[in-house]
């Protein structure tokens, strides 16, 4: 059985135009930031990078490639990628047309956004769930 890793690289391989490389070089830049970041294959055949929770989706398409930011829209993009799903309130999108580059440094950046945006959320939900258990009443030996 394949891999996510070897999903990936078929679906590069079966692209050898411009898309592929785009996917590529970007897939390059993203497991670059982090070691722990982790390939998945889903919904059917997108490459999928996580760490503590899902950090970009990608897909080829007819005329662009797409680079999917889960909560885009919670993250600082001081350099502009954004262009793509600009009107939602959760995800953003870096769109790749042919003869675009991106500029792999402030790609790397919304990557390093997007793990501290998911380990923000996470640490939240895990001081939410122990306030929880200390906000609980204890049963007294009479209650039971």
């Amino acid at each position: 059985m394949a891999t996510p890793s070897d999903e990936i690289d078929s679906l590069i391989q079966n692209h050898p135009d411009w898309r592929g490389e785009a996917l590529a070089r970007t897939r390059a830049v993203i497991l670059g930031v982090d070691p722990g970041i982790v390939e998945e294959w889903k919904w059917m055949g997108s490459p999928v990078w996580e760490l503590d929770g899902i950090l970009v989706v990608g897909n080829i398409f007819k005329a662009k490639v797409k680079l999917g930011f889960l909560h885009g829209a919670s993250l600082d993009d001081p350099h502009g990628l954004f262009n793509g799903e600009l009107g939602g309130n959760q995800r953003r999108s870096v769109e790749l047309s042919e003869g675009d580059t991106v500029d792999e440094t402030a790609f790397a950046e919304l990557v390093r956004e997007a793990i501290a945006f998911n380990a923000r959320k996470r640490a939240d939900a895990a001081a939410k769930k122990t306030a929880g258990r200390k906000a609980a009443p204890k049963k007294e030996a009479s209650d039971v």
